[in-house]
């Protein structure tokens, strides 16, 4: 399979040439999925471990079927195959886009794709380290004088994945934000005049994320309204850095 040419910006191409470029993507992003799949499960007695240590000493996973054991691996495996197949797919959807922009803000763009991956191994590290640690505390102890608290493996290992999963996902909401600003779609005044309806979208999100008590939902919010202010000061910046290096460019 060759490496698919990324067109340049106005570069004419047929919808067959379209479709071959976005058929060659998926398959490397597949790929990238698959390979990322079996180096996970190679090592999946250390994801697991890993994914096991917020877990209050006092509880115990048990499995509740005989092919548990294995479908669980395989979904922890699943999971840590996104995780590192991310950068590849943020490229690759990335390239794809990337001619209907100038070449100027393709390269932007790009530093965006570096930036967007730090931003997600931050979100899983605080995921992992603060919110999900004290979210699986106040499950597992709540009411536990009136219930004998046993944790299934199979939904533990989901709900901490996919936790983990959706906090690095939001995190990305610092480069969504600048990426928006900088291809026009919108201005800092926007942001700032809209700020308390955004403030309101952001919170229905930490709702919507996996975690359902009051203190993970605290601890998802907040960081994602700091984000978000940190994004409209970020903007600001960098909009009036781009309007100068706009009119210098207009002024040469």
């Amino acid at each position: 399979m060759r490496i698919p040419r990324r067109l340049r910006h106005g570069e004419e191409a047929s919808l067959v040439e379209h479709l071959d470029e976005l058929r060659t993507r998926l398959i490397i992003s597949l790929l990238a999925v698959g390979i990322g799949f079996v180096v996970a499960f190679v090592f999946h007695g250390h994801l697991i471990d890993w994914l096991r240590d917020p877990l209050p000493d006092d509880r115990r996973l048990v499995t509740l079927g005989v092919t548990e054991p294995f479908t669980t691996s395989i979904k922890v495996s699943f999971y840590a195959a996104l995780a590192l197949a991310f950068p590849v797919l943020l490229w690759q959807t990335w390239s794809f886009l990337a001619p209907a922009l100038d070449e100027r803000t393709q390269r932007v763009v790009a530093s965006f794709v570096a930036i967007a991956t730090g931003l997600f191994a931050a979100g899983l590290a605080f995921g992992y380290f603060v919110v999900l640690p004290s979210a699986i505390s106040f499950l597992t102890n709540y009411d536990k004088e009136h219930y004998d608290v046993q944790v299934r493996a199979s939904y533990y290992f989901s709900f901490a994945a996919l936790t983990l999963l959706a906090i690095a996902i939001a995190f990305e909401l610092p480069i969504f934000v600048l990426a928006l600003v900088r291809l026009g779609v919108l201005t800092t005044a926007q942001l700032r005049r809209n700020r308390r309806i955004s403030y309101v979208v952001l919170v229905a999100i930490a709702v919507l994320l996996p975690t359902i008590d009051p203190v993970s939902l605290l601890f998802e919010a907040v960081p994602l309204l700091i984000l978000f202010e940190l994004s409209i000061w970020l903007s600001v910046m960098m909009e009036r850095r781009w309007q100068r290096s706009s009119e210098a460019l207009a002024a040469g």
